[in-house]
Formats: structure tokens, C-alpha cells, sequence
């Protein structure tokens, strides 16, 4: 009886261990492919025209080969108006400015929908999750002519105020501030405090995490940007996006890789490291939305 429970327990052993192998090795191998372009274009940028597809190729540059041309090429160079480093400066505010008019937006919508009872609100509920279900790109026109009527064109309100009002992040947050328990909002309501002190005083502090997973999407998504500012602004240098200059370079250096993939990689910095601040407060997120 004993020599089968410890068989059974040697078996349920060797699998866990197994499976521990096969996790370890499919996520490193998921890791590496996620990694490789980076570890792939960091020495690509100090390598020379003719260094970067020759064959055979080495990942180094070659001795005696390393250049800061590319990089010196991407900051002197002009684009559309603008230099690399001035479109960096502006896609940050941007991006800040996004980031914390939607935060603040959404989590008063969030809130409203969770905690306040007031009519029709289901029906406008129903008209929140709408958008949810539509590709941005089919009403790209229709909102060019609503942001063209109200005179944002060419403006840095164009940049960040279309997108301030958003339906996944009024769920999110709606659903998050479902699940606090209700007490705490009751026992707030006893002591006479009212809703607005109830959502800075309580609710805020509550919603760090929701707030870091949702800031920091919106964040990069500003970072990103290039369809929209493109469409909207097309007669203002000093609001040239970083993505803009990247593509422009693209087009400008075509046999010049080596511009391009510095400029790229120069690109990367700000968001590795908003993502290097952030990443524990997102694993955790990551975490609680799994087991809600």
C-alpha cells in the first residue's frame, strides 16, 4: 500500500516537473521572438550602410566599424519642419495630456455608471458599449469633419481630446468599482460625505492599479500615434509626432537603413521606460483582472 502511494506521488512528481520544463521553455522561446527585433536593430544602429544586410552578416559591427553617423543623421536632419528631438518633447506632452484627461474622464464615467442611479441609464450604457464593437478606422472621416467643424485642425487639442472619451476603459472601469464593496461607500455616506468626496477620497486611492494598466495603454497608444496626427495635423511643425518623423525617415533614407533603425530605436526609450516604472503595478493588474 505504501509502495503505491509513493509511486503515485513519484508520478505526480515527474509530471509537475515536466510541465515546469515545458512552461520554462515555451516562455523563453516566446520571449526570444518578442525580443530579437530589439537585440537585433540595438548593433544595427552603429553599423554602416553596407554593414547592415551584407552577407555574411554578424550581429556586432564589424572591428574597427562602429559609427555614431546614423544617430548623428537623425538628430540634424529636419522633418516636415521639425527636428527628432523637438517631435519627442511634443509626443510626450501629448501622450501626458492624453493619459490624464482620459483618466480622469473615464473614471468619473466609470463611477457615474457603478455607483449612480439616474434615468435612462441603461439605455446609455447600451450607447456606451456601442463603440466598443466598431473599428476606429471606419469613422476616421467622420471624425476628421467633426474635429475640422470645431476648428481643432492643426492644434494640439486634436491630438488628445477625440480620443479623452473612450468605451473599454468606462467598462473597465465601471467593472472594477462594481466589485468594491458597498459598505465602505454607505459607511462614507453616514459620516455625510458626498459622491464627488466619496470617488476622490475613496475610489481614487482604490484604483491605482486599474489606473496604471489604463494609463499607461493610453499612454503608448499616444506614443504611437501616426494615422491620426497625420490627418489632422498638416500645416503645424511645432506639433510634428514622433511616428511622423520615423515614417518621413523611412521615406527620406530608404537605402539608409541604419538612419531609420536609429531613429527607432531612440524611440523606444521613453516608452521602456514608462513601461520599467509601471511594470509592477501592471503585473498586478494583469493579476487581479485574472481573478475577478
Amino acid at each position: 500500500m505504501n509502495s503505491t502511494i509513493r509511486i503515485k506521488a513519484l508520478r505526480a512528481k515527474r509530471r509537475k516537473l515536466i510541465n515546469k520544463i515545458l512552461l520554462t521553455t515555451a516562455g523563453i522561446l516566446v520571449a526570444f521572438l518578442v525580443i530579437f527585433p530589439v537585440l537585433w536593430i540595438i548593433p544595427a544602429a552603429f553599423k554602416p550602410k553596407m554593414d547592415i544586410f551584407a552577407t555574411p552578416n554578424t550581429w556586432l559591427p564589424k572591428p574597427g566599424r562602429w559609427t555614431w553617423d546614423n544617430f548623428i543623421n537623425v538628430f540634424s536632419v529636419e522633418v516636415n519642419g521639425s527636428s527628432f528631438i523637438k517631435s519627442m518633447l511634443v509626443t510626450f506632452i501629448v501622450a501626458v495630456l492624453a493619459t490624464f484627461s482620459s483618466l480622469i474622464v473615464n473614471m468619473f464615467a466609470g463611477y457615474a455608471f457603478a455607483r449612480i442611479d439616474f434615468r435612462h441609464k441603461k439605455l446609455i450604457w447600451l450607447f456606451i458599449l456601442f463603440p466598443m464593437f466598431i473599428p476606429g478606422i471606419t469613422i476616421q472621416l467622420t471624425s476628421i469633419r467633426v474635429v475640422n467643424i470645431l476648428n481643432m485642425v492643426d492644434t494640439i487639442f486634436v491630438l488628445f481630446v477625440p480620443g479623452m472619451a473612450n468605451a473599454y476603459q468606462i467598462f473597465f472601469f465601471r467593472q472594477f468599482y462594481l466589485n468594491i464593496p458597498s459598505n465602505i461607500e454607505e459607511a462614507a455616506v453616514v459620516d455625510g460625505a458626498t459622491k464627488l468626496q466619496i470617488f476622490f477620497r475613496i475610489f481614487v486611492p482604490m484604483s491605482i492599479t486599474p489606473m496604471v494598466i489604463i494609463g499607461t495603454g493610453t499612454f503608448m497608444g499616444a506614443w504611437n500615434s501616426y494615422i491620426w496626427p497625420t490627418l489632422t495635423v498638416t500645416n503645424n511643425a511645432n506639433l510634428v509626432q514622433v511616428m511622423q518623423v520615423v515614417m518621413a525617415l523611412n521615406s527620406s533614407y530608404k537605402g539608409s537603413y541604419g538612419v531609420v533603425i536609429s531613429a527607432t530605436l531612440l524611440s523606444l526609450i521613453v516608452p521602456v521606460i514608462v513601461f520599467g516604472i509601471f511594470q509592477k503595478k501592471i503585473v498586478e493588474g494583469i493579476a487581479l483582472t485574472g481573478t475577478k
